[in-house]
């Protein structure tokens, strides 16, 4: 044992000299400021985080602002006028006679092409309404009414839509001795689906406009230029009317710029969802005009990539009359469109106004536009735009905003790089290892992103798997339970297991956070440079992300809160309530819109797939520089977790029932269902196959929630094996939409249909015209929809015929598929068809012709056995019933 003496001592002498500062005690001043909390702190910090019991009032927080701003913000409607404020307010739109227009066009029922309701008694309707108005004109407007009838014919949807003597009412307004020879459009339609009466779609549009006539007429205040309005008489057969219009009527030439008015809903504000194309000046006067702003550039490119399963009279205008204009939309309470439950009772009164301001305000914007006199010369490209909360619209063009993207996310990597540096200095760690800290963070965020990802899109799996899908259909708030707590859980819980296997007393948590968000920061602006160069508009929204933060950053460097552990956070949240609030309003409006649709989306989509892959975009965008803070809570780890457990009791209450997802009236389960006949014959025009049943076409993905409720529901069978066998499947499939899913389609055999007239398909002459070709002259009578496909058999190939032309130009594949229509008039439909056959070898077969037949408003027709098995489903099903029959033929 050694003595005393030979033991070295070492002392330490305190010194101002940092350098003289013993090593192993240094890191202690290089650190960041550890400074204990004193104060107000001590409340909320305990060893360098915050408390755990202020975590449910940090997520509240963001639920408050969505619940008390964003939601409300996104549902905010004007006071509606009443006529007793139309003597105070003359030039204003009054929402209470639009009310009055409205419940006069739906008291006639479902107004469906063909019908006396469509064709007779709605024309009367609004031509009554307007003579009226002519009666009350001012010193300052004349107007003018037609009625147009026409026939035509178009491609849409890979499909020959041909109609026949269909009707449109147009009525033009012009200042009295106007020379102008440069109008405007306006365009809605009064025609409905069979389902039901069609107040939101589109009958709440035509009430606006009947009201915006009377409010022009006797305005004081004269129009620079006529305002057409078009009140189209069949847009859902789809957009017949409008085609008839652009390219026939006398006055469509002079048509050059749109207002286009639809719906997708009952009631709400209408939104903006596409603007030109490559007009700016039309979104600078909605900007000047609009008294309540509702657009969005992220709708237009959705809807324009087929994410919304629709279209409008739009792209009729802007394909066939190269008109450009504006497209405005009902979207608020998807659940009834399209069925009985679409009624004038439930359209707020609120939403009439909040329309009509914006359309007479408009509409007067326009028709003065300098613009309108040569709109060739001032079409510029695209352009990007958004309101915000309703208060205002922020619009700039297509290029202004590929400048700002690029300079806002090359000046948040800026940032970002000068706070990591900063971070280096301040913890006396050398710039190389924390830029490999940077490097090991970014790539644990992007582990994060797809770990989120991918446990949502694992729970929507799970619920189809489960029978348990749309349970969220009618209890939108378990969306959030499903399928953002799995996101946020993922996006969490990946960071919090590296913090936790990777401590280091030099680089605290409340750094390594600031780092986290760091990268989550440069992620989203190499995101927004990515979409950006992919000219993709919509980037605007990572754009405002990045620039709130990075606004946030800026700020704790200039002020050194970037080195404390823990209220380097407050300016953070402060900056970025307003894109939190902006985003979770945006959001909401575009799930109150999708949400619907998920019920129509046919039973071959998974519709839990499309929300969860919705959610995890939703919750990125709105959400992620908000999940990295828990981490700045003690037991984080706990708190994330308590995300699983959440999503857990939500996937417990889906399978009770308050997670079915419908509900009599207001969420309802949908099913087309026709009383068929099928009819098969050979080549010698004998019938080879007859049968008689019940077609069933399912809208969504829970169709066996019937299975046992329905009579003889037990008995349906799919038709994949007629699909094998027949052509088309061999049955009367009544659009395009029911074309690409027939193979979805269930069986039940039943009675003989009670039909009206039958299609009938009669050859006048079939002549040789070369050794090679035959050509077949043939007449089509039959009820006012009809379907007529075409497949050339034996290595025949169809080289002419009568109808449109491109599907043989551009190559359509076979069976070709002609969709036949007529309205006032229903004089036979003659056509012919030249058959090429290169072996000239007739003997055989060339060509087999099916023709399906629709009465689809006339419920005279409907059987007793067919309205029992219709009044069997429940009371949440909206069902809509008519006859049909399928035929076919060789030739």
């Amino acid at each position: 044992m050694s003595s005393d003496k030979n033991v070295r001592r070492r002392v330490i002498t305190p010194t101002t000299d940092a350098s003289n500062t013993d090593p192993l005690l240094r890191h202690g001043e290089l650190h960041v400021d550890d400074k204990q909390p004193t104060g107000c702190e001590r409340v909320f910090i305990s060893y360098e985080k915050i408390k755990w019991y202020w975590a449910p009032a940090f997520i509240g927080f963001w639920l408050l602002l969505y619940c008390a701003i964003s939601i409300p913000a996104s549902n905010h409607l004007p006071r509606p006028l009443t006529i007793k404020d139309e003597a105070k307010y003359p030039e204003r739109f009054i929402a209470e006679r639009a009310e009055m227009n409205l419940a006069n066009l739906v008291a006639l029922g479902p107004r469906v092409v063909g019908s006396r309701e469509n064709e007779l008694e709605a024309v009367n309707v609004i031509s009554s309404r307007m003579r009226s108005l002519r009666a009350q004109l001012g010193a300052v407007h004349d107007i003018e009414v037609d009625v147009q009838v026409a026939s035509g014919s178009y491609i849409h949807w890979g499909a020959v839509n041909m109609y026949q003597s269909i009707q449109n009412i147009v009525v033009k307004v012009s200042p009295k001795g106007s020379k102008s020879n440069t109008w405007v459009l306006v365009n809605s339609h009064y025609d409905t689906v069979p389902a039901g009466p069609g107040a939101g779609d589109d009958g709440s549009m035509v009430a606006n406009m009947m009201e915006t006539i009377r409010v022009l007429v006797k305005s004081k205040q004269a129009l620079k230029h006529p305002v057409v309005f078009l009140f189209n008489g069949a847009e859902e057969n789809p957009l017949q009317a409008s085609h008839a219009f652009i390219t026939q009527h006398k006055w469509a030439k002079n048509c050059k710029a749109l207002i286009n008015l639809d719906s997708a809903g009952n009631g709400g504000r209408e939104i903006l969802f596409q603007s030109g194309p490559n007009h700016p000046w039309l979104m600078k006067s909605y900007r000047r005009a609009i008294k309540h702003p509702y657009a969005s550039t992220l709708a237009e490119e959705m809807f324009q990539h087929n994410f919304i399963p629709s279209d409008t009279d739009f792209r009729i205008f802007r394909d066939h009359g190269a008109v450009p204009g504006l497209d405005m939309a009902y979207q608020y309470n998807g659940y009834v469109y399209h069925t009985k439950y679409d009624r004038a009772e439930i359209f707020p009164r609120g939403s009439f106004q909040n329309t009509g301001d914006n359309l007479l305000s408009l509409i007067r914007e326009i028709s003065s536009a300098p613009e309108l006199e040569d709109t060739s010369k001032h079409a510029e490209g695209h352009t990007v735009y958004y309101d915000v909360m309703g208060w205002f619209l922020v619009f700039y063009t297509e290029t202004e905003g590929i400048i700002l993207n690029v300079v806002v996310a090359i000046g948040a990597i800026v940032a970002c790089g000068l706070a990591i540096k900063l971070m280096s200095n301040n913890m006396g760690i050398s710039l190389k290892k924390i830029l490999k800290h940077t490097l090991h963070m970014f790539v644990v965020l992007i582990l994060a992103v797809v770990a989120g990802a991918a446990l949502t899109i694992f729970i929507g799996v799970l619920m189809d798997v489960m029978h348990l899908p749309l349970s969220w259909f009618t209890h939108n708030w378990m969306m959030l339970g499903l399928y953002f707590c799995p996101f946020f859980f993922g996006l969490a819980i990946v960071p919090a297991m590296y913090f936790h296997y990777t401590k280091d007393d030099r680089f605290p948590i409340g750094q390594r956070v600031q780092l986290l968000m760091h990268c989550h920061c440069l992620f989203l602006a190499l995101l927004t440079l990515v979409l950006t160069m992919c000219s993709i508009r919509s980037a605007f929204v990572f754009m405002l992300t990045c620039l709130f933060y990075t606004v946030g950053v800026v700020f704790n460097l200039s002020t050194s809160l970037h080195s404390r552990n823990v209220v380097w956070v407050i300016p953070h949240i402060v900056c970025y309530v307003p894109p939190f609030v902006f985003f979770a309003y945006f959001s909401h409006g575009f799930l109150v819109t999708f949400i619907p649709m998920l019920g129509r989306f046919g039973d071959s989509v998974n519709p839990e797939l499309i929300l969860a892959v919705f959610s995890v975009a939703v919750g990125l965008l709105t959400c992620g520089f908000v999940v990295p803070m828990l981490h700045m809570f003690r037991k984080s780890k706990t708190i994330i977790c308590s995300l699983m457990a959440i999503t857990l009791i939500c996937i417990i209450i889906a399978a009770t029932p308050l997670g079915f997802p419908y509900r009599p009236e207001t969420s309802v389960q949908r099913f087309n269902i026709l009383h068929a006949k099928r009819t098969f014959h050979d080549a010698n025009n004998n019938v080879r196959r007859s049968e008689s049943g019940y077609f069933i076409m399912p809208q969504d993905r829970r169709t066996y929630s019937v299975k046992n409720k329905v009579i003889n529901m037990t008995m349906a069978r799919d038709v994949k094996d007629d699909c094998k066998k027949e052509m088309n499947c061999g049955f009367p499939l009544y659009n395009m939409r029911w074309l690409k899913t027939r193979a979805r389609g269930l069986w039940i055999p039943a009675s003989e249909p009670v039909l009206g007239t039958v299609p009938v398909v009669k050859v006048i002459s079939k002549k040789q015209t070369t050794p090679t070709r035959m050509r077949f002259e043939m007449q089509l009578s039959g009820p006012d929809h009809m379907g007529l496909y075409i497949q050339p058999l034996n290595s025949a190939r169809v080289e002419k015929w009568s109808f449109h032309e491109t599907p043989l130009r551009l190559g359509f594949k076979p069976p070709y598929y002609i969709y036949f229509s007529y309205g006032v008039n229903a004089a036979p439909l003659n056509f012919w068809v030249e058959v090429e056959k290169s072996n000239g070898v007739w003997s055989t077969p060339s060509l087999e012709l099916g023709v399906s037949g629709f009465w689809i408003h006339h419920k005279e027709l409907l059987t007793s056995d067919f309205t029992k098995f219709v009044k069997s489903f429940p009371s949440y099903v909206d069902a809509v019933p008519w006859p049909a029959s399928y035929e076919t033929w060789l030739y």
